[in-house]
């Protein structure tokens, strides 16, 4: 009679320990290397139940190359320096794994190269797509008869995954997209009278319009800046959008336009498709602030100019939410106590407390209910109008972009720590090419 799955990963967990395997997905973000560190300190507290910690070059490629690094020759202080170090330490990737049914072969691989390896830890730093992923390889080798604990550990700047109040990476980009928001407006109303009247900022935010929401923290009194915000969740008129504008032109001498990048029409077209698909089968979108800003020349004549925040929003570690760092670090910790706890195909969430004082814990959430599902702002966060954020956003938002956490500086720029990313010998003779 063959023993049942929880029961080889009882025994595979009071027979000997294991190796732990994690790995990073999806476009980073300023503190996603805090979650790491979280991950990698809490698996050296537990020796007596987790051996090597083993981190994939470039994601989850990483594992199916069987291309994997040795995060046991970096430094104590080298692991604490990711807290202030931005990107990807270990490289990310946007190879999303199709379905078992589709690519079985590379959920094999991925089983192979963890029993070669001796790996029965996996944790999974993503956005939704890898919160699939990470249920699907916890399915399979549940299938397959191999113990494997598979825990996601939440991120993404985008703000949409469920079972969660806010995901690690959107506080800090939320405060970029703020200061920068006020910045710039203050340039542009101390030249408007002569030149500028109209200036368009274009945020990530392909389904969801937290990002673009976070620039209405920016705003004090009225009339200040951001005058119009586009969400996703808000059908885009072009005839209300210029009226909007032109309005706040001949009110305020001025107008500021934060842009989430998915912006839509009624019948679902983004403004600013490009025409094609990224490796997670995405529109690839880009262009909408040139494109607003023809509008707004062709139809006001106004003088504008525009800015795509792209990778700066994402990569700015020197202007990062302490709320958010200190988050991501709490993700990465509690994944690895619930799988030594056990635990198996589940998320480390965060929940918000109830106090007027602002206070969050971490939950267990199953991947069940988070892989593929988007939050997307609800439509009281939103004013009436559609073009602004209600109290009830600001005083959700507020918390998130609380606390700076600077990197240290030397010579006038940040330090940031560079791993020596050494790969362990391989152990298939069996190489493996990777599906586009």
């Amino acid at each position: 009679m063959q023993p049942s799955y929880s029961c080889l990963l009882r025994i595979a967990k009071v027979s000997r320990k294991a190796n732990a395997f994690y790995a990073q997905s999806g476009g980073v973000t300023s503190v996603i290397n805090a979650s790491a560190c979280g991950v990698i300190e809490t698996a050296r507290e537990h020796r007596d139940v987790i051996g090597k910690v083993f981190a994939g070059r470039n994601g989850i490629i990483g594992a199916l190359q069987e291309e994997l690094i040795d995060t046991g020759k970096e430094s104590k202080a080298a692991i604490r320096g990711l807290l202030q170090t931005p990107s990807g330490a270990f490289g990310s990737c946007r190879h999303k794994l199709k379905s078992l049914e589709k690519n079985r072969a590379e959920y094999e691989r991925l089983i192979e190269v963890f029993r070669a390896h001796d790996i029965r830890y996996f944790f999974y730093n993503g956005g939704g797509d890898s919160a699939d992923t990470c249920l699907k390889v916890s399915q399979l080798s549940q299938t397959l008869g191999y113990p494997l604990q598979a825990i996601h550990v939440p991120k993404t700047i985008d703000n949409d995954l469920p079972h969660t109040d806010n995901s690690p990476g959107f506080g800090s980009v939320a405060k970029y997209v703020a200061v920068s928001t006020r910045e710039a407006a203050m340039d542009v109303a101390s030249m408007c009278a002569s030149s500028t009247k109209v200036f368009i900022l274009e945020v990530m935010g392909r389904h969801a319009g937290w990002i673009a929401a976070a620039s209405g923290l920016a705003a004090e009194q009225e009339g200040d800046a951001p005058h119009v915000i586009l969400f996703p969740e808000i059908a885009f008129d072009k005839k209300k959008f210029l009226a909007r504008v032109d309005r706040s032109v001949k009110r305020f001498g001025y107008c500021v336009v934060v842009a989430s990048e998915g912006a839509q029409t009624a019948d679902g077209r983004f403004i600013s498709d490009m025409g094609t698909r990224d490796a997670f089968g995405h529109a690839q979108l880009g262009g909408l602030a040139p494109a607003l800003a023809g509008m707004v020349k062709e139809e006001l004549n106004y003088k504008y100019h525009w800015a795509v925040a792209d990778y700066l929003q994402r990569s700015a570690r020197h202007i990062a939410s302490q709320t958010d760092l200190d988050q991501a670090y709490a993700v990465g910790k509690a994944a690895v106590k619930m799988a030594v706890a056990g635990k198996n195909a589940v998320m480390p969430g965060i929940v918000r407390g109830n106090g007027k004082r602002y206070s969050w814990r971490i939950v267990e959430a199953p991947l069940e209910e988070v892989a593929n599902v988007e939050k997307k702002m609800p439509r009281n966060y939103i004013s009436r109008d559609g073009f602004g954020i209600t109290p009830a956003a600001r005083e959700y938002l507020q918390p998130l972009i609380q606390g700076e956490a600077y990197p240290s500086y030397r010579q006038g720029l940040p330090q940031y720590v560079r791993l020596k990313n050494e790969l362990v010998p391989r152990r298939l003779r069996k190489r493996f090419k990777v599906s586009q």
